[in-house]
Parts: C-alpha cells; sequence; structure tokens
C-alpha cells in the first residue's frame, strides 16, 4: 500500500465518521519497502492539490521521514527544488507498506496490513 494511499483513508467504524480524529490513519509497527519508480513530476503536481497536507505531515513524521515544511509546497517551489520534488517522490511514490497496521485516532480501531493489502473488514459488533 503506497503511502500516497494513507492519504485517502478513513476509520470505517460508523461511531468514526463525524470525528476528525479517524483521519488520518496512525501507521503502527509497519515495515515499508522501497520500488524504484521513473520521476514523474507532472503526477506530483496534479496529486498535491488532493492530498490533505497536514495528514501527510503526521503521517511522514510517525514513519520517521524527514519534516516536511508546514505548508505544501507549489508547483513552481517544487519545480526550483530538486531535492523536494524528489523527496516527495519517495514518500509518496516508491514507498510502500507492506506489513504492520494502521490504527484510527478516534476509536483506536487496528487495521492490519499483509503483504501490502489493508483489511478494512469490521466485526459485527463495530458495523
Amino acid at each position: 500500500m503506497k503511502l500516497l494511499t494513507l492519504n485517502f483513508l478513513t476509520c470505517a467504524v460508523k461511531a468514526c465518521k463525524s470525528s476528525s480524529a479517524s483521519f488520518p490513519l496512525h501507521p503502527k509497527e509497519c515495515e515499508l519497502v522501497s520500488d524504484t519508480i521513473a520521476p514523474n513530476p507532472k503526477l506530483i503536481y496534479n496529486i498535491l492539490p488532493r492530498i490533505d497536507w497536514n495528514a501527510l505531515v503526521v503521517t511522514a513524521s510517525e514513519l520517521g521521514f524527514p519534516s516536511l515544511p508546514p505548508a505544501a509546497p507549489t508547483q513552481e517551489e517544487l519545480e526550483k527544488d530538486e531535492k523536494m520534488m524528489s523527496e516527495l517522490h519517495t514518500l509518496l511514490l516508491e514507498t510502500s507498506v507492506s506489513e504492520g497496521m494502521l490504527v484510527c485516532g478516534s476509536c483506536g480501531h487496528e487495521y492490519r496490513v499483509k503483504e501490502g493489502i489493508a483489511n478494512f473488514l469490521l466485526p459485527n459488533h463495530l458495523v
């Protein structure tokens, strides 16, 4: 599961739908893998406006990545700063969670990630 995907996932528990703490899901005991992918600046430019930057900053810091700036960079800033573009490419597109857990900050439910696939099926008492 690419780290980019984590920026779009929220807790599936019905009681968490109204809680802002249910997003982002927090990685726990995660095993990360890195795939080499050819740089695609246009993709980064196009997905950046769709990303919740604050959630990305939280996820990146929880996984031990270098700190990101407090605000999302603009396309012009990325065109001038190759290092930032490279770091975002690595973080969003090349880094994946292969094993571990994703934990809801609201209810504490843990979603298991196995072989890069998160299990979002809930037990009956949480549906």
